[in-house]
């Protein structure tokens, strides 16, 4: 691949300095290229910028993981999970995907809508009487706890906290080794054991006491022979991590976007109807997930970009929803922007084609379901401050709390 880009342009969207606005250092390897020539660490790769070059390549046949094949660049040793089928190509992805989608059916989701209503509002209730909240901490993590690993995975809800310990541990260590640090690696590899050990004695009392979710499932596939049981173990701790990481980061970025442009606030508090739409637009303007990364499986090209199998790139899918070639204002938050007959562009929040993410509409209940009842029921929701810390991941993009006054 070679591409003609400025010599005074640099990327450091990735540097710690950036981590509260890293938007501004998209757009500028985005004007300056849409192919982008960068050291992942130490992996020599290329960054895809804009929203056509990586649309292509997340929906194209010529592109995956490559860990299978040995062509990979990219360390990661969360890939050798087994059942980690997002870092997966077919057929193995797609035999995993199918086992996992039988939980996010439309009628399982319809189920789990009344849920989400219920555990939301006993949160903000009791927020009310408190008179403030945390939107992360108090809200968002207890909803996804009771969504992910307790409904879905039948676990105990009493084991809370230490589901969002090994979730942000993982979550963390999902990022590429090569820009970890040692304690990243230690502290990751210590939740996974501990995480993966959990499941395996919850595996069990499944077997003697099956329920109606997923871990359920999973093991009656195994008894079936379709998984083994290390597999059913990895399966679940991806659920758990992935299936929490999006959905609190959707929560806590949405409303950080929404407390800051209160005139945005004010519109959809006025028009809830507007709720898909804004949740769309959640995942364009400030999406939980950064970038994903892709291997070339075979020789392809990228329009007039060419590439070698085995060459990795990084598709910047963050960067490409704040296209302006595809997003009018693309740094305006707009919570019509999906709304009416002529929708904007799908955004690349949870990504394009076969690794399109199984929980969106999961994702999507507890957070129409917790911006929808905080909206309704504080009508003087604000700010403590202005002032947000994020967590250190690349990958997953996160605040660390979201205090208000209700």
């Amino acid at each position: 691949m070679s591409t003609a880009v400025p010599a005074d342009v640099t990327f450091d969207a990735f540097d710690p300095s950036e981590r509260a606005d890293p938007y501004p250092a998209y757009r500028r390897v985005r004007d300056a290229a849409p192919l982008f020539p960068y050291e992942f660490g130490d992996v020599p790769v290329t960054l895809i910028t804009r929203y056509e070059e990586c649309a292509a390549i997340l929906t194209g046949t010529d592109w995956g993981h490559g860990y299978a094949a040995g062509i990979s660049p990219f360390r990661d040793t969360t890939a050798a999970i087994p059942g980690s089928f997002v870092r997966m190509d077919p057929p193995e992805h797609s035999r995993y995907r199918k086992l996992v989608a039988k939980a996010f059916t439309p009628r399982m989701m319809a189920d789990m809508v009344p849920l989400a209503g219920q555990v939301v509002q006993d949160l903000v209730e009791a927020a009310l009487r408190r008179g403030e909240l945390d939107v992360l901490n108090g809200l968002a993590v207890p909803l996804a706890v009771a969504m992910v690993p307790v409904r879905l995975l039948g676990a105990d809800p009493a084991d809370a906290a230490l589901f969002r310990q090994w979730q942000l541990a993982i979550a963390r260590g999902s990022d590429p080794d090569s820009l970890l640090g040692e304690a990243d690696v230690t502290a990751r590899g210590a939740a996974a054991m501990e995480c993966m050990g959990y499941f395996g004695r919850l595996i069990q009392q499944k077997k003697d006491n099956p329920a109606s979710d997923l871990l359920s499932t999973l093991v009656a596939a195994s008894q079936d022979g379709q998984l083994t049981e290390p597999e059913v173990i990895g399966i679940s701790l991806l659920t758990l991590v992935a299936g929490m990481e999006t959905s609190i980061n959707l929560i806590g970025n949405g409303m950080l976007a929404l407390l800051r442009n209160p005139e945005q606030l004010a519109l959809l508090r006025d028009n809830p109807e507007l709720i898909g739409p804004a949740l769309d637009e959640m995942m364009r303007y400030d999406a939980p997930t950064q970038f994903t990364i892709r291997v070339a499986l075979a020789d392809t090209a990228v329009g007039e970009y060419r590439f070698q199998r085995g060459d990795g790139v990084v598709v910047l899918t963050a960067s490409a929803s704040r296209d302006d070639r595809v997003y009018p204002d693309a740094d305006v938050f707009d919570v019509t922007r999906y709304a009416g007959n002529r929708p904007a562009r799908k955004h690349l929040g949870f990504s394009l084609g076969i690794h399109y993410c199984v929980g969106a509409p999961l994702a999507r209940i507890e957070a129409e379901a917790a911006v929808g009842q905080l909206l309704a029921s504080a009508p003087k929701l604000a700010l403590v401050t202005d002032t947000v810390g994020y967590q250190p991941s690349l990958i997953h993009r996160g605040i660390l709390s979201l205090p208000v006054t209700l």
